[in-house]
């Protein structure tokens, strides 16, 4: 009897969904009530402060209701769905919470966790800056910029397309060009 349940949670989930997708506010009220209990047990279980997981479940439903028309119940179950907006706004709540230090290579040398035991060991490390420096420096300007938003600053793509203007499609050639790019000066 449990599963029969289930399976019609899910499908008043899609309906929910759909409906929501049409602009339905009577709807995202309706899910808002069947979900949001799960929806906030995974923030909490992720950003772990209940005030911050309240905001990101308001953040959240925004999401489902501007997105309810990408949703395609070939490819998942509702729930999993929401679940999947969910995790990815803790993230980036948790992502944008993390503080940011940018060492230049004077720091760099100096910091005391990052010390090399060895002679030689110093001087593979110093090598290997110096190429990842210069291979950097050979990048596009958006490759460089966008691989430094993502690897120094933490930020998703979606957020990168969004701070610098851009296409997040264009944001996603750039950084996987400029990724291939550095491998293959790294390589060289």
């Amino acid at each position: 009897m449990e599963q029969v349940a289930t399976v019609l949670d899910g499908n008043e989930l899609e309906d929910l969904l759909q409906r929501c997708a049409a602009q339905d506010a009577a709807a995202l009220r309706s899910l808002y009530e069947r979900a949001a209990p799960q929806l906030l047990a995974v923030l909490l279980r992720i950003l772990r402060v209940r005030a911050t997981a309240e905001d990101a479940l308001q953040d959240v439903f925004i999401r489902i209701w501007q997105q309810a028309g990408q949703f395609d119940r070939i490819k998942g179950r509702a729930l999993s769905w929401m679940v999947a907006i969910a995790r990815n706004r803790a993230i980036d709540l948790q992502r944008a919470s993390r503080p940011t230090v940018l060492l230049d290579a004077a720091e760099l040398a100096g910091a005391e966790q990052l010390q090399i035991s060895g002679p030689a060991d110093g001087a593979e490390f110093g090598a290997a800056h110096a190429a990842l420096r210069r291979c950097l420096e050979l990048l596009s300007g958006a490759q460089r910029q966008c691989l430094l938003l993502a690897y120094q600053s933490g930020l998703t793509q979606d957020r990168i397309a969004i701070q610098i203007g851009q296409p997040l499609g264009t944001v996603k050639s750039w950084v996987r060009r400029g990724l291939q790019n550095l491998r293959t000066c790294m390589e060289s």
